[in-house]
């Protein structure tokens, strides 16, 4: 989940000796759980059954705003005063296994029942970095086409294309039918997702010579921006950031516009938000890929749970990370917060499969893609963002831009070239 707030750099992060965090009285462990959130006002009711089933230890919450969560992480670091267990979001992944703060979870999945198979593909890539496993995920969210089916049978469309060409030709009807002063997309030029979801769809890697040098002006990505421009372009999308829209439920039910790319968390929105008279005219569908619906890709999102090298207690602290990644519990957790099961086993039971709007997601699930792992990643993300707008409201050219981007990419990224290229010489000699 891109969701992040300050970030001091690396680089003024210090080194500090190996310590600990949980503790031990009276013969019972403490062990101390960092939650994000809703999340971590919720979870304290299923700490509360593990504590149950495991008497000797004690599961003591913090609850923290995402707003805060990532400068506390890494102040936590810095001070030696990690927690055992975190919930933590999956593009910080890079970041935290770069400052060697998590335990690598090997040698605990070779005793655990769940292989990495009991998980979406694209979601458990988003753990691994180097090819060590470092998080267990703990739900999922992705990004799909939230839509108003009236509007769209309306122009002719009785169900949502899985091609680009005939999803731009069905955005292209509805905005015939809608008139000069409505859209058939909201794309908030302000968010960076939409646009690499469409990269994704395309096959863009995003970056490239092992995510030390940007990609964003090699085929498979401009491929994708030509599309992403086009909408707006050609007044399929209106040029607008969030913040210029007053309610984007409100401009939802009103026909300003008649689909949105979002995730999970609006579902539960656009059930409480939505007149009751619009509750059967609007729908979820699986992303629209390129070549047809296997293209479809999307974003891995979600948060992991993860255990720090410095816990004291790492086998009760792996205890309740099972616990919570149990298929039930994940059940649980969704009734509770509406957060999606990261468990495969979660997904036949009534209570997902029985909803079309959420069996879009399931669909979804199985074609998410891992963004790049490396730490400077919502650095990048967010100078695409900035580089997309100037072309979608500056007028500014795709390929002096895309340049540039590349440009500014590989400077960023040139400290990783460098200890790369030390690495590769040290195993030289």
């Amino acid at each position: 989940m891109m969701r992040a707030g300050l970030r001091p750099t690396l680089a003024t992060l210090v080194l500090l000796a190996l310590g600990g965090c949980g503790h031990r009285a009276g013969g019972v462990v403490t062990l101390r759980f960092w939650a994000m959130g809703r999340e971590g006002e919720v979870v304290q009711e299923l700490a509360r059954d593990f504590e149950r089933e495991n008497p000797g230890v004690r599961v003591r919450v913090q609850q923290i705003p995402w707003s805060a969560a990532h400068e506390k992480l890494l102040t936590s670091f810095v001070g030696d005063a990690t927690p055992d267990v975190a919930q933590l979001g999956n593009t910080w992944m890079a970041e935290f296994v770069a400052l060697r703060s998590l335990e690598p979870l090997a040698s605990w999945l070779a005793r655990s029942p769940a292989p990495d198979s009991a998980y979406f593909a694209g979601i458990w890539d988003t753990n691994v970095i180097d090819g060590a496993c470092y998080g267990l995920p703990w739900y999922v969210d992705t990004r799909v086409l939230f839509y108003r089916r009236d509007l769209f049978a309306r122009a002719g469309y009785d169900r949502m294309p899985d091609r680009w060409d005939t999803w731009r030709a069905a955005l292209a009807a509805v905005k015939r039918h809608a008139g000069p002063d409505r859209y058939a997309l909201f794309l908030p030029p302000n968010e960076f997702e939409p646009l690499l979801v469409m990269g994704l769809g395309a096959g863009s890697p995003f970056l490239s010579d092992n995510g030390t040098r940007g990609a964003f002006s090699q085929a498979p990505f401009r491929r994708a921006f030509d599309f992403y421009a086009s909408l707006y372009r050609d007044g399929l999308a209106p040029p607008l950031r969030n913040n210029e829209v007053a309610n984007v439920y409100q401009e939802f039910a009103r026909g300003y516009f008649a689909a949105y790319i979002t995730g999970p968390w609006n579902l539960g929105e656009f059930e409480r938000r939505l007149p009751d008279s619009l509750q059967g005219a609007w729908a979820t569908a699986p992303m629209p890929g390129p070549d047809g619906p296997a293209s479809g890709a999307s974003l891995a999102g979600g948060a992991s749970l993860v255990m720090f090298r410095r816990s004291r207690h790492k086998e009760e602290a792996w205890r309740l990370i099972e616990f919570l990644s149990r298929p039930e519990q994940q059940l649980r957790f969704y009734h509770l917060t509406g957060d999606l099961p990261a468990r495969r086993e979660a997904w036949s039971d009534t209570a997902l499969t029985r909803d079309p709007r959420i069996r879009a997601f399931g669909e979804q699930l199985t074609r998410v893609v891992a963004t790049p792992a490396v730490p400077e990643w919502e650095l990048i993300a967010n100078r695409l963002r900035d580089y997309a707008e100037q072309v979608v409201r500056g007028g500014a050219r795709t390929d002096s831009t895309l340049a540039a981007l590349d440009r500014d990419v590989d400077h960023v990224l040139e400290k990783r070239r460098w200890l790369l290229i030390r690495a590769h010489a040290g195993d030289a000699r």
